[in-house]
């Protein structure tokens, strides 16, 4: 699907995803909104696209990481020639609904005010050898 035609942003994020009714590894998360995701699978899996799942979010943010847990239901699935899964799913409401949206928050700001450069050096001081 098409990033224009997507209900709300999407926000690429690294994250892990335990499914453990789709796979006993965890998934990748790819990228995240308030209304969906894409995760994808390191091995192949068949998710039942009439049924919802409880899926376990590990996000990391600027500072903080946080532990969801979500219902969500397949919409999309596909395998490439190296064996994963990448399946987009829908979020349902959740209890972790109200952390998610928080989050969610805190990856637009972080969009809107990038961070400063100087926040990346571990040492502003130079020196000529």
């Amino acid at each position: 699907m098409k990033r224009e035609n997507r209900l709300s942003e999407r926000y690429e994020n690294m994250g892990r995803v335990e499914a453990s009714e789709l796979c006993a590894l965890p998934a990748v998360l790819d990228d995240i909104s308030l209304t969906g995701c894409r995760v994808h699978f390191p091995v192949p899996v068949k998710p039942d696209m009439e049924r919802d799942y409880n899926l376990v979010f590990k996000l990391t943010g600027k500072d903080t990481l946080v532990s969801l847990e979500l219902t969500c239901h397949p919409q999309w699935m596909n395998e490439d020639e190296q064996s994963m899964t990448f399946v987009g799913f829908s979020f349902l409401p959740s209890p972790g609904t109200p952390q998610l949206k928080v989050f969610i928050d805190k990856l637009h700001e972080a969009k809107k005010n990038p961070a400063d450069v100087s926040d990346l050096l571990i040492e502003s001081s130079v020196s000529f050898v």
